[in-house]
């Protein structure tokens, strides 16, 4: 049985997703719970008898996206409840940013062609509502996590599409964790334990991401929007065939960095930038001002910090962490980025 679609639940209202607070190390002491930080979209799931909702972060309805999920909680034994977790689409062992982001699509019959190939999963890390209607978010973590566990003891056997994440008490194994995983995690989340679930607050949970770094050679640039001053730097690493492919951007230059760059950096304006896969490629996302850029030669290489590097690029901006020039063009390897290691999360849960 597939569960009745619905847009308004009558236990929906107010909840909204804990939000995290980025750290830079792992807080230490009795009162905090560790968990890993799992690279998927936040949601909020609620039931009530045959009605099932997806909920993002910002409160936006996936249900429609993932009606394989939408089944897979339907088909649960419990009839009711509000739980908080996180979507990922796994794809030969190892969770896809990029299969996730295709599902946020507007033709269903591509949406249950993508659920057929590639069904995603939940994995479950908080109890708002349990089984028998009961609202636990008032209460402490440290007695709603107890909880969490009898309800997925109860309700999720034999379920694999959703899976409670581990959670510790342990500094040594949150930080195994942390140095261990592979990119289908991006660090660890802390929670406080004798703090109440607080809907859309930052108080009470923090994240520490993994720091990642990569040396990018710098093909060309963009101006800032009605100037003729550096807006972007555009960053290449070469591939396996020894071209330099176009990967992400770095912006977020101060108004002193961007005048000195445009001189230091138009004097090597000169095609073609980028030899392998260039910017500005036609999609239904590009503008005009997107396709415009300015090719240089390949004589600059900067090191960058970034979160994610999936389907050959960066998935956000990066951050200028410095020059360099001691470093050649041509040591600017895609194998940088590149995720040859077996990933171990999976096994996590």
């Amino acid at each position: 049985m597939v569960a009745k679609v619905v847009m308004n639940l009558p236990i929906q209202p107010p909840y909204a997703p804990m939000e995290a607070m980025l750290v830079e190390e792992i807080p230490t002491g009795d009162y905090w719970q560790y968990e890993p930080k799992w690279d998927g979209f936040r949601c909020l799931v609620f039931r009530e008898g045959n009605q099932v909702q997806l909920q993002s972060r910002s409160g936006q309805d996936l249900t429609r996206y993932f009606p394989e999920l939408v089944d897979a909680f339907s088909r649960l034994k419990c009839a009711h409840f509000v739980l908080d977790g996180e979507i990922a689409v796994p794809i030969e062992g190892r969770f896809s940013f990029d299969d996730l982001l295709q599902r946020i699509h507007p033709a269903a019959s591509r949406v249950q062609r993508l659920a057929r190939e590639h069904p995603a999963i939940f994995i479950l890390f908080d109890l708002l509502v349990t089984e028998t209607g009961k609202r636990v978010v008032d209460q402490p973590l440290g007695e709603r996590r107890p909880l969490l566990e009898a309800f997925a003891a109860k309700c999720l056997k034999g379920h694999k599409q959703i899976r409670l994440s581990p959670a510790t008490t342990e500094l040594a194994q949150a930080k195994h964790w942390f140095k261990t995983v592979g990119g289908d995690l991006d660090g660890i989340v802390a929670k406080r334990l004798d703090l109440p679930y607080q809907s859309g607050e930052r108080a009470g949970m923090q994240k520490i991401k993994q720091q990642r770094t990569a040396d990018c050679v710098v093909g060309g640039f963009r101006y800032a929007s009605n100037s003729k001053v550096i807006g972007s730097l555009l960053l290449g690493l070469y591939n396996a065939e020894g071209l330099l492919d176009h990967v992400g951007f770095c912006s977020g230059l101060t108004t002193e960095d961007r005048k000195s760059l445009t001189t230091k950096l138009e004097p090597l304006i000169e095609p073609p930038g980028f030899t392998g896969h260039a910017p500005g490629g036609l999609s239904r996302w590009s503008t005009k001002r997107s396709m415009e850029w300015q090719p240089l030669k390949p004589k600059l290489v900067v090191e960058v910090s970034y979160d994610h590097f999936t389907g050959g690029r960066f998935r956000h901006g990066t951050k200028l962490i410095r020059w360099r020039p001691d470093k050649a063009p041509g040591q600017c390897q895609m194998d940088q980025v590149l995720r040859t290691r077996t990933s171990r999360s999976l096994a996590l849960l």
